[in-house]
């Protein structure tokens, strides 16, 4: 009967309508969630099915729920590094505990980039889903996989310790007086047969030098050079000059200082690290040709590869003219390319005072994690108290066929549906997904003045429905009185 047919029809109305209210009051408590997507009910007609030439027989309303999931919300900004939003597709890969993952572990999607370091140091959302990404190896590649979640890991910023960096490289800008007074241990050196006390660097050399003990030659100049162990220990190494009785020449060593600090094979001895000439041409630049002849006479034969070489402390005693770090230090070994030749001004002889203008040496000591940054490629970059910054993790995005198919899942994050299609992992910026943006979070979708609305609408929408209810049963009532 048509009257039975509109009754179940104002049945269908109510319960659509009390659907639309729910997803209307989710959308509303939800105003304020970082990353929230609004749901919408979306009513359809249903039709029952009609024999021609008899009485219309009501099917009513059904309503089903609509995910606006790929709508993007403002980003707004925030005072925390370690919040996260994304500028342009792709979902944060999270899951729901920070270690012991295996492939049976969900994983969750969420926008929701409200990250702050919890007490074990992993990056954790208000959530409390654990971001993941690939972790940066020693050479600092990452391994991207566009399919394996087993490749990611939980974020941990804590477990970055103190970093320090070994000096490998130095350059020298100093010029020596060139009428610098030939001092009587170089002019005894320079006779046939040498004079008394005249230098020697293996003798009478001036890594020996002790005014009090009345030992070695005094350097007519000395240049310090700051140097970094591998693990952050500062070192000095010293380049001791004397000027030569012959023109343009000055013999050189470079000592460490304390002599303790390494420990050399013979002839090397006192500290002494490299020991040799320096050859200046006529118009006072380091002169290459002059030293190439000089052969092993010279600090440096090749000035363009200047270059210090330091065994491990635990490696067996040195070889001749070879030096270790000292046993006692417990540190690795190290080359030190100088640059003497092609920097600033390099090493001179004007005739000007003996002056350093610069020495630099890269290297760091010892540093303390006093910061996390997050680039747009999300690049999670560890930054240490003595300028050293080292990139620990790439946080990983993920990116779906049919994004507004999701799954919704408690904690304002979604999981894989049948209808989404499998996920696919990407860097930031590659592959269509956006670029991650440090200190900003995603705002709600959710419009108050549409959502007001649309609650105004759906509850008159519900009364006209109920109203259908009580008028069919009136006209029931009518019939019913018929007999009567």
């Amino acid at each position: 009967m048509s009257i039975n047919s509109a009754l179940m029809a104002g049945v269908s109305g109510l319960s659509a309508n009390a659907a639309a209210m729910a997803a209307i009051s989710q959308n509303i408590s939800n105003v304020n969630t970082v990353g929230y997507k609004r749901v919408q009910a979306d009513f359809s007609t249903l039709v029952n099915s009609q024999i021609q030439g008899m009485n219309y027989s009501a099917g009513g309303v059904m309503a089903s729920t609509r995910n606006f999931i790929s709508q993007l919300g403002q980003l707004q900004r925030t005072s925390s590094a370690t919040d996260l939003a994304i500028d342009g597709q792709g979902f944060f890969v999270t899951t729901e505990k920070a270690e012991g993952l295996d492939s049976s572990d969900a994983r969750l999607f969420t926008r929701a980039g409200a990250f702050s370091v919890d007490d074990l140091g992993y990056l954790k959302n208000t959530a409390g889903l654990y971001l993941q990404g690939w972790p940066v190896d020693a050479e600092g590649n990452v391994a991207v996989d566009p399919s394996d979640l087993n490749r990611l890991r939980s974020i941990n910023v804590a477990s970055v310790g103190g970093a320090a960096e070994a000096t490998t490289r130095g350059s020298l800008n100093a010029n020596l007086k060139s009428s610098q007074t030939v001092s009587a241990a170089a002019l005894a050196a320079g006779t046939v047969p040498v004079g008394a006390g005249a230098y020697d660097p293996a003798t009478n050399s001036m890594a020996q030098y002790d005014a009090t003990a009345g030992t070695g030659v005094k350097p007519d100049f000395a240049i310090s050079l700051p140097v970094s162990d591998s693990k952050g220990g500062q070192r000095t190494l010293t380049l001791n000059l004397l000027k030569s009785s012959t023109p343009n020449q000055w013999y050189a060593e470079i000592v460490a200082t304390p002599a303790s600090d390494v420990v050399s094979g013979a002839p090397l001895a006192n500290g002494q690290v490299k020991t040799g000439i320096i050859a200046f041409t006529q118009d006072g630049r380091l002169d290459s040709a002059a030293m190439a002849a000089l052969g092993g006479a010279a600090l440096f034969p090749d000035v363009d590869n200047a270059v210090l070489s330091f065994g491990a402390s635990d490696t067996a005693a040195p070889g001749a003219s070879a030096v270790n770090w000292a046993s006692s230090l417990g540190i690795d070994d190290q080359s030190i390319t100088l640059d003497l030749n092609t920097a600033a001004g390099g090493l001179t002889q004007y005739d000007s005072d003996s002056i350093v203008q610069a020495v630099i040496t890269n290297g760091t000591p010892f540093g303390s994690l006093i910061g996390v940054e997050i680039d747009e490629q999300g690049f999670v970059t560890a930054n240490f108290d003595n300028g050293v910054s080292r990139r620990i993790a790439q946080v990983a995005l993920a990116t779906f066929p049919s994004t507004d198919s999701l799954a919704s899942v408690s904690g304002n994050a979604f999981r894989v549906s049948r209808d989404s299609g499998t996920y696919n992992l990407k860097a930031a910026g590659t592959g269509g997904s956006g670029l991650i943006a440090s200190s900003q979070l995603e705002a709600s979708t959710v419009d108050l003045s549409t959502e007001f609305t649309g609650l105004i609408t759906t509850q008159r929408a519900y009364s006209a429905s109920s109203k259908i209810i009580t008028t069919a049963d009136e006209m029931l009532a009518e019939l019913i009185n018929i007999k009567r």
